[in-house]
Order: structure tokens, then C-alpha cells, then sequence
């Protein structure tokens, strides 16, 4: 389920040469495993030198551009060739980018199938790509694999964090298709479930591409994720706060308890060791519980005659605090 290059990076499509290398050398030297003791570092950083290699070299980033991670099975004169086999003219290939639509996803078309509008006959195209030959009724009819293609998936962070089977509907340019997925546990924004055999058709008895499912984690109301980690608000009443509590906190996977060792105050974050996103390879993540001290909206007589008693006996200065 390997992660678009560009988001890797952190960078967007048009991004300069000098964008690249300054995203990489911010990203390496968060990511070095030396620095970084992340049990996914090591991995992450791996994905950022691949990313980075294909992206520094313009002719290797316009092959990457041209036919996505499928880049690596093309020749690197594929250009020359395919313009020798078709004269020299114009046409290339043609794909359409994913878009929503009401809640559906389109298809994303790849250089193996028929784009449509007049453009190149991709028989003759591919035949003279990889030296067929024969152009009559029945003489050499040439075989070509299914284009991959690709649709994005958005998921709820709790659809992410269980997993679990989804019937998803995508829209695309030969209509309405209905798939059932299996979503893994702990899959994370960006990576990629296949779909064997549900992309585009091949020509002749070739067979058909794959679907891949780009999944789009949609941002919660309580949660935020970062990597596998995620963070969320807890909130403690002064008292809590000063002489410590034990509360509980949500996580996606239901209710913990966590304590709240006294005298926290408001940004202390408390960590609940594997508490965060399944990853099926490895430790999962953590959570991230960040304490929000919350005082009373309104206080009845008796907590008012409370406070204004901690206020005159207490020597607490929180603005001398450094």
C-alpha cells in the first residue's frame, strides 16, 4: 500500500527542485532514525530517500508523473519509442484525476485503456511500443493488461482504527460499480488497499488491471491523528487538576482511564502507551490525553464561598510562575 511520492514529501505536484530538496532535508532530519526512536521511523525514513530519489531527477519524475508507481516497468525511452510507433504524432495517454461526487468517487483512468476524444488507437500504439506487429483482421491481434486505477476511499477515524468489511460505491465513466472491501485495522491516511482484477480491462485475452483504494481519513470532531498517534482534549476540574484524579478519556477503541498526577495544569499531555492506531506490522501508536483545566460556568453560593476562601489563603501566584 505504498503512499503517493509527492506526499511524502509534503510537497504538491508543481513543486520547484530547490521545494524538494528543502522538504526532504526538513523531513530527513526529523525522520533519521538516530534522532527519530519512533518504532516506524526507520520505515518512514526508507519512504522519504525513495520518495526523494525519484523526485530529484526530472526524467524519472516525469515517468513518475506519466504512469504513477507503475513508473519502474517502463522503458526509460519510452517516449522516443512510442513516438517512432506512431509517427512521430501527438496523443500520448490521457488520465482523468479522482474527484468526489455527492459522496461517490470517480474512477482514475490510466494509459490502458481508450481515453477517448478521438486520441491515439492504443493497439497500434502499444504494438509498436513493445514491437508488435500485424495489423490486419485476425494477424497477430496484440494482448494488452488492464490499466491499474485508483479512487479515493474516505474513512471515518473509528472505520480506520477497527477495520472491518465496507461496501463502497464508485461512479465512474462506464457507470455505477459496487465493491466489497475489507478495510485492515490501523490503515493510515494516504495508503492504499488493492483490489485484484477491478480496474480497467485489458485488450484480448489480457487481463484486467487493479482498483486501488487511496484511504482519505476524514478530520473528527475529537480526535487528531498524526502518524499513528493520536491526541484528544481531556478536561479536569480545578480540583482534579490540583490534588489529582483518576478520569476517563475516549479513545476510538472505547473508554480508558487515565490519572491526572496533581497540580497538572492546562497542556500537560498524558500518554497511554498503545492506546493510539493498530499497525498489523509492528507497536501500535499512542494517545496523546492533553489536559484542559475547565472552571465552573456558574457556582452555587457554597462553591463561591469556597473559592473566595482558597483565594484569600493561598499563596499561589500564577503569574510569577515561570
Amino acid at each position: 500500500m505504498a503512499r503517493d511520492y509527492y506526499e511524502v514529501l509534503g510537497v504538491s505536484r508543481g513543486a520547484g527542485q530547490d521545494e524538494i530538496q528543502q522538504a526532504f532535508r526538513t523531513r530527513a532530519r526529523r525522520l533519521h532514525p538516530d534522532v527519530n526512536k519512533d518504532p516506524d521511523a526507520e520505515e518512514r525514513f526508507k519512504e522519504l530517500n525513495d520518495a526523494y530519489s525519484v523526485l530529484s531527477d526530472p526524467k524519472t519524475r516525469a515517468r513518475y508523473d506519466r504512469f504513477g508507481e507503475d513508473f519502474r516497468k517502463i522503458p526509460e525511452d519510452w517516449e522516443e519509442r512510442v513516438g517512432a510507433g506512431t509517427g512521430g504524432g501527438g496523443g500520448g495517454f490521457r488520465g482523468w484525476t479522482t474527484a468526489g461526487d455527492g459522496g461517490r468517487v470517480r474512477f482514475t483512468r490510466g494509459f490502458g485503456e481508450d481515453a477517448g476524444g478521438g486520441g491515439v488507437d492504443f493497439e497500434d500504439l502499444f504494438g509498436a511500443f513493445f514491437g508488435g506487429g500485424g495489423a490486419g483482421p485476425g494477424a497477430g491481434r496484440i494482448t494488452i493488461p488492464g490499466a491499474d486505477q485508483e479512487a479515493e476511499l474516505p474513512l471515518t477515524l473509528e472505520d480506520a482504527f477497527h477495520g472491518g468489511h465496507r461496501t463502497v460505491t464508485l461512479a465512474g465513466p462506464t457507470g455505477q460499480r459496487t465493491f466489497e472491501v475489507n478495510v485492515p485495522p490501523g490503515v493510515t491516511d494516504g495508503q492504499r488497499i488493492r483490489l485484484a482484477g477491478q480496474g480497467g480491462r485489458g485488450t484480448g485475452d489480457a487481463p484486467a488491471g487493479d482498483l486501488y483504494l487511496r484511504v482519505r481519513i476524514q478530520p473528527h470532531p475529537r480526535f487528531r491523528l498524526e502518524g499513528r498517534n493520536i491526541h484528544v482534549t481531556l478536561p479536569v476540574a480545578p480540583w482534579e487538576a490540583a490534588l489529582g484524579a483518576t478520569v476517563p478519556v475516549p479513545t476510538p477503541g472505547g473508554t480508558a482511564k487515565v490519572t491526572v498526577p496533581p497540580g497538572s495544569s492546562s497542556g500537560r499531555r498524558l500518554r497511554l502507551r498503545g492506546e493510539g492506531m493498530p499497525n498489523p506490522r509492528g507497536p501500535g501508536g499512542d494517545l496523546y490525553a492533553e489536559i484542559r483545566v475547565m472552571v465552573p460556568p456558574s457556582l452555587s453560593a457554597r462553591e463561591r464561598e469556597l473559592f473566595e476562601e482558597l483565594g484569600r489563603t493561598s499563596s499561589f501566584d500564577p503569574r510569577s510562575e515561570r
